[in-house]
């Protein structure tokens, strides 16, 4: 059974599909938004390998001339060097202002490709067909692309949203456990930041949708995404309500670009962690009860997910190191840090100005050097 919701944009409304068997039926969906039967499918080795052929076939079956473009896989092709090879890439293949891009891959391909889309020719549309849990519950949907720079994840980037999301459930039998559980933690931020009820569900049913039972993802997915669309359609380029999205990516970051984006620790599970230290901050500035505190980590862990620093072996971490960190973050304002902190289950808000000393406290009390 295929689900759509719909990102209500005003004048650029488009569709999230989810269910299995939209990459086989893919050109059915895709041709309305072609100009001529023209596209390019932007992937990494490891989806070209896993599923490329299937997405490409089907296309070709439908009539649409596909070339892949074949990017390597892994964090640091999200790099100025990975974009100038992929537009140049882009280029070669003689690609109109009026074709589309797809992006076939997980958030490092959708923000790469999303991004090398919004600045090829000054702008060419792009489809997201997202490849992993994370990206079909988070990064494919509401237009935030971008590329890391040594100072911080994401920072070079622009909004450009996509004109149609596919997600295949089907591509999630091949995923690797760890990159279900990094997806899972996107999942969960979702319960924790805006919805209890869903938290709960998740609670009782981590192992269904890990397990990747097909009613159980199914459920988180369209969850997920309903409120995502929901939120970007009443804030797309961030100036608010949007911010709450970013629950746990503050700290989340800023331990990543400290560990160097690099296999110790993938994102999804910085964003566990950073999770969890956002409901033990709220905690300590009494926003917050411990209750709620313990109550988030334990579902955290339950799924398998970092909560502390200390679970991030050979990587110690220095309190003014993870705050310069934070302060490089997209939402500071006026040199003042901007946290997503709570009040409880599903009751994120948006801390502006928040004072140093006691987070660097709090930081120090978690494990960090001071």
């Amino acid at each position: 059974m295929i689900q759509t919701v719909t990102v209500a944009l005003e004048g650029r409304p488009y569709a999230v599909m989810i269910g299995r068997g939209l990459i086989e039926d893919a050109a059915r969906h895709v041709t309305p938004l072609l100009k001529r039967p023209v596209t390019t499918v932007v992937m990494d080795r490891t989806v070209a390998e896993l599923h490329g052929e299937r997405l490409l076939a089907a296309l070709r079956q439908g009539g649409i001339a596909a070339h892949p473009v074949i990017v390597p896989p892994g964090e640091a092709t999200k790099s100025f060097e990975g974009l100038a090879d992929l537009c140049d890439q882009l280029l070669g293949l003689g690609l109109e202002r009026s074709d589309r891009i797809i992006a076939f891959g997980g958030g490092v391909v959708g923000d790469l490709a999303g991004f090398a889309a919004s600045i090829f020719k000054r702008g060419i549309d792009f489809i997201q067909i997202p490849t992993t849990l994370l990206a079909q519950v988070d990064s494919s949907v509401g237009g935030k692309t971008a590329i890391d720079t040594p100072r911080g994840k994401n920072l070079i980037g622009a909004f450009h949203q996509p004109r149609l999301v596919l997600a295949d459930l089907a591509v999630l039998d091949t995923l690797p456990d760890r990159e279900m559980v990094c997806g899972y933690a996107e999942v969960i931020k979702y319960g924790l930041l805006g919805d209890a009820a869903f938290f709960e569900g998740l609670e009782a049913n981590v192992g269904r949708v890990l397990g990747r039972e097909d009613a159980a993802l199914a459920w988180a997915v369209r969850r997920c995404v309903e409120m995502k669309a929901q939120i970007v359609g009443e804030d797309e380029r961030e100036g608010g309500r949007r911010a709450l999205l970013n629950l746990g990516h503050t700290f989340g970051h800023a331990v990543e670009a400290l560990t160097g984006f690099g296999e110790a620790l993938k994102h999804g599970e910085a964003v566990g962690l950073g999770c969890a230290q956002a409901f033990r901050f709220s905690a300590r500035l009494d926003l917050c009860s411990g209750q709620d505190a313990v109550r988030a980590e334990r579902a955290i862990q339950a799924a398998g997910l970092p909560t502390r620093l200390s679970a991030i072996a050979g990587h110690p971490f220095r309190a003014d190191d993870l705050i310069a960190a934070m302060a490089q973050d997209k939402k500071a304002e006026g040199g003042a840090l901007t946290l997503v902190l709570t009040r409880g289950m599903g009751e994120a808000f948006v801390a502006r100005g928040v004072d140093p000393a006691p987070l660097r406290r709090f930081l120090i009390d978690e494990g960090a050097l001071p």
